[in-house]
């Protein structure tokens, strides 16, 4: 089974070599985040005589309009991003886990009650939710996270439930309950193993669309603040120079994109790959 899927995976990248393009790009950001340190510059020192340079052999990206170091706050803003993107996702793939498992386990009234509260959340846009109750705390990168991973699990869950459907009535489940296994060990042990394809798929995703949703709370202010960065409140920055330094919204915008591109390409590769009644 892993053989298979790492054959479909590699066959799917083969088929496009471009592919092999963006996850070098993950690779590389999540390791220049991590070694962000290495930067001979501070990311919050400030030199009013370097403001507003444009990139060099020195500055590559510039200096901002504080005259702090523009690459080295995007490899800090980076590292801000990520860590929002990947601890966001790991709530909301392990909440939307759990309740799209267990929904579609036990079926019926159970069933009924939890996919019409996820159809109300999901009737309400989410990001509007988000900045309402982001209003009213203090912001920071713990709360965007834990405001982003509570409120993004709804998609995942559907998506899981609907796959649960199908698992629940497989031989070896139905197996597992005449020989009288409980609930908890039939969903932990047969129904959430036999979802991981779907999980991964989902997690490539959600961690897009978490790095896309911190990136717009900090553009308007909600999320990280300063001193700290991330590349969305470098953005919001750069509002005040972009006809005099437009390099100041270019780069952080291009790093989103490429970011946020990048996860959506793996996970739509990773979704053909692991599905199920692939035969390449």
């Amino acid at each position: 089974m892993n053989k298979r899927i790492f054959d479909n995976f590699k066959l799917y990248l083969e088929r496009n070599k471009i592919n092999y393009l963006y996850i070098g790009i993950i690779i590389l950001l999540i390791i220049v985040s991590v070694l962000a340190n290495f930067s001979p510059y501070d990311p919050n020192e400030i030199n009013i005589t370097n403001k507003l340079l444009r990139p060099n052999s020195r500055h590559i990206f510039g200096t901002d309009d504080l005259g702090r170091d523009y690459f080295t706050r995007a490899l800090y803003g980076g590292r801000v991003s990520l860590t929002v993107g990947f601890l966001s996702m790991i709530i909301s793939i392990t909440i939307g886990t759990l309740v799209g498992a267990i929904s579609g386990y036990f079926g019926g009234m159970v069933d009924s009650i939890v996919m019409r509260i996820i159809d109300i959340l999901m009737s309400i846009p989410s990001f509007f939710i988000i900045l309402i109750i982001n209003a009213h705390f203090k912001p920071g990168i713990i709360s965007v996270i834990l405001i982003i991973g509570l409120f993004g699990w709804m998609g995942v869950a559907r998506v899981v439930r609907s796959e649960t459907l199908s698992i629940k009535e497989r031989e070896y489940v139905l197996s597992s309950k005449l020989l009288g296994a409980s609930h908890f060990w039939v969903i932990f042990k047969h129904i959430i193993p036999n979802l991981m394809s779907t999980v991964i798929v989902s997690s490539t995703i959600n961690v897009a669309t978490s790095i896309l949703m911190e990136s717009s709370l900090s553009f308007l202010g909600l999320g990280v603040v300063e001193p700290y960065s991330s590349w969305g409140s470098m953005l919001r920055n750069a509002q005040e120079y972009i006809e005099e330094a437009p390099y100041l919204a270019i780069f952080p915008g291009l790093l989103i994109l490429l970011t946020v591109l990048s996860f959506n390409i793996i996970g739509d590769i990773l979704r053909e790959s692991l599905a199920p009644n692939n035969t390449d």
